[in-house]
């Protein structure tokens, strides 16, 4: 039985990592579309730009729903059972250590971690 629920849960992990692939492709499309294109004459840019909002936001409540959370570490401290370093940036207004910048949302799934956030941090700068 606990083999049976094992392999079912792993797929389940892997189906919301397919899904939060879309997400960050449905994110990353609608924060291209600057407030001057949609303020322009272009009434089929906006017409787009509303309905693939609204299923980004649709999509991000069926994750809640079913337990899965984008994660929001900006301002708290690198853990490596959540965080992926990609980069270090220098601790200007905050605390050496603590996470300055997010690549990659990263995603939990009933509080287990499904996707690392890609982050940036803070390190004291060396003059």
């Amino acid at each position: 039985m606990t083999l049976l629920y094992d392999s079912f849960i792993a797929g389940i992990q892997s189906f919301c990592r397919d899904l939060v692939e879309v997400a960050d492709i449905l994110e990353k499309t609608t924060e291209n579309v600057s407030e001057q294109d949609l303020v322009d004459q272009n009434p089929t840019l906006k017409m787009l730009f509303e309905g693939l909002s609204l299923v980004e936001s649709k999509l991000q409540y069926v994750f809640n729903k079913h337990g899965l959370q984008k994660m929001t570490p900006v301002g708290g401290r690198y853990d490596p059972y959540d965080h992926e370093i990609v980069c270090h940036v220098p601790a200007e207004n905050v605390q050496p250590g603590t996470i300055a910048v997010v690549s990659l949302d990263g995603y939990k799934l009933h509080g287990r971690t499904i996707r690392h956030a890609h982050v940036g941090v803070a390190v004291e700068t060396q003059e």
